[in-house]
């Protein structure tokens, strides 16, 4: 049992709310084990009692105790007694002498996990303790710490405290993007009720001398620092104020000359009153100019498929037109067929300039596809009826565009001649598997004349593209009693023929 649903599916105490709330904490603790020094396991009961660990995050700036993972393994005998006291009391409880793990001193701490739940009312109330977070500590690098090593310590000390109170995650925390995000080695700043900086670490002083600001944050309102600096700013992001001062635990860019910093603010609260805050930032200026050019290749490749997907309909119009002025039937109907493939191209290039990724929603291309067919059944005075069955789901442009074309003609052919004129129905039956796709395309028509494939245009457009392009297979065949099935298959891993 590795994962925390598996574990907590198993303890009626735990609800849908409580497994909500450790995951919050699981998805962001990793700054406490940074600023803790310290390895940090999630253990959570099961419906026996017995305890599993459900999470484990390494600190990034010392040595781990753990050099495996252990989340899924049942808790060592040792610790059991500080963990099974820390749940029944609600408290913290250190081990009074080293605890040995693989010949390795450790210090261990169990904290108790809390949750606030809000009421009918609006207020909140602290839950019981819902798992226990145990805090292990390498005392092998015990020595004197630095004033930053200390600051670290009692920022995680405070942090671990909302824990046991059920004020840490914070409910009023959006979910933000991972990219990017500040960690405690890109530069922490720690802040008091007045949002007045009492620490400042040499990462987060270069932050803000890279911004322009050349003197002591320490001391200094840093919500007034960085107005100073925002003096000729036009736009500035509507939450930074409320980041500066730590009053919310959210996250903002100051962007200045070119330099962007992303700052995250976590407020601290003692019985659930603000006392101060921890400012995370980092210097993303190459972050945003890298996520600037995505964005600009990626509107360039969208006005690229518009234009391609104008320009085929250009073509597609062009040869409507001059089928219309042919005299010749045969001459016509090729000129409308060329028209067709041209459109079903155009689809594709249409769908794709709607988006921002390379892969296609097939089924909202092959639905409008479809559509093509009905001016192939009103002009042969074919009344036809078009069904999918299954879903295509997402395919990459290399392979959307082919089948696109294939498909058109072999649906185009079922209506052509395999209903020749009569009334009938076409189906189109999709099986998408992980690695592979295979595409049945089935009419109740008259069948192929003694069960021979032809070899037309449209039979050699087919088989270039599923064999040539797609490296499929395609395989013709009458059904017993009348129509006509055509099956199509060919691997979705990528690779293409040479």
């Amino acid at each position: 049992m590795a994962e925390l649903q598996d574990v907590a599916a198993s303890n009626d105490a735990l609800n849908t709310g409580d497994i909500e709330w450790l995951r919050l904490l699981l998805g962001d603790w990793q700054f406490i084990a940074d600023l803790a020094f310290a390895d940090l396991v999630l253990w959570v009961q099961d419906g026996t009692g017995e305890f599993f660990a459900v999470g484990h995050a390494r600190p990034s700036g010392s040595n781990t105790v753990f050099y495996r993972d252990i989340i899924g393994q049942r808790i060592r005998t040792q610790w059991r007694p500080f963990v099974g006291e820390a749940l029944a009391t609600g408290k913290p409880v250190s081990s009074s002498s080293p605890d040995w793990f693989d010949q390795s001193a450790t210090r261990l701490k169990a904290i108790p996990v809390r949750r606030k739940v809000r009421q009918a009312s609006g207020g909140l109330q602290r839950s019981e303790p819902l798992a226990v977070l145990t805090r292990h500590t390498n005392l092998s690098e015990a020595r004197t710490p630095s004033r930053l090593e200390l600051t670290f310590l009692s920022c995680a000390n405070d942090v671990l405290d909302m824990i046991v109170a059920g004020d840490f995650p914070d409910l009023d925390a959006p979910s933000g993007p991972r990219r990017g995000a500040p960690r405690v080695s890109d530069g922490l700043v720690r802040l008091d009720f007045d949002g007045v900086v009492t620490f400042a670490s040499p990462n987060a002083l270069s932050a803000f001398n890279r911004l322009g600001y050349k003197g002591e944050l320490e001391g200094r309102n840093l919500s007034e620092v960085t107005t100073s600096l925002l003096a000729e700013q036009r736009s500035v992001d509507e939450s930074l104020p409320l980041v500066l001062t730590g009053k919310a635990p959210w996250r903002a860019d100051v962007d200045i000359r070119g330099v962007s910093v992303t700052l995250r603010a976590i407020p601290i609260k003692s019985n659930g009153v603000r006392t101060g805050a921890i400012i995370l930032c980092r210097d993303v200026t190459d972050l945003r100019r890298q996520e600037q050019e995505l964005l600009t290749k990626d509107a360039t490749i969208r006005e690229i498929h518009h234009r391609v997907k104008n320009n085929l309909q250009t073509v597609a119009s062009l040869l409507r037109i001059q089928a219309r002025r042919s005299h010749s039937t045969e001459a016509r109907d090729a000129l409308l067929q060329a028209m067709r493939r041209v459109s079903s191209i155009a689809v594709v290039h249409d769908t794709l300039a709607s988006g921002l990724t390379q892969n296609v929603d097939f089924d909202e291309v092959f639905d409008r596809v479809l559509l093509l067919t009905t001016e192939v059944a009103s002009s042969h005075n074919t009344r036809v009826e078009l069904t999918r069955e299954g879903s295509f789901g997402s395919l990459p442009t290399e392979a959307a565009t082919p089948l696109a074309l294939a498909l058109t003609e072999l649906v185009t052919n079922a209506v052509e001649h395999g209903l020749a004129g009569q009334s009938g129905h076409v189906t189109v039956t999709v099986n998408h598997e992980e690695d592979r796709l295979t595409v049945v395309v089935a009419d109740d028509g008259a069948g192929m004349p003694e069960g021979r494939v032809g070899s037309g245009l449209g039979t050699q457009i087919v088989r270039t593209l599923i064999e040539g392009e797609l490296g499929g297979t395609i395989d013709w065949h009458t059904m017993v009693g009348a129509g006509t099935e055509v099956t199509v298959t060919f691997p979705l891993n990528g690779e293409q023929p040479v």
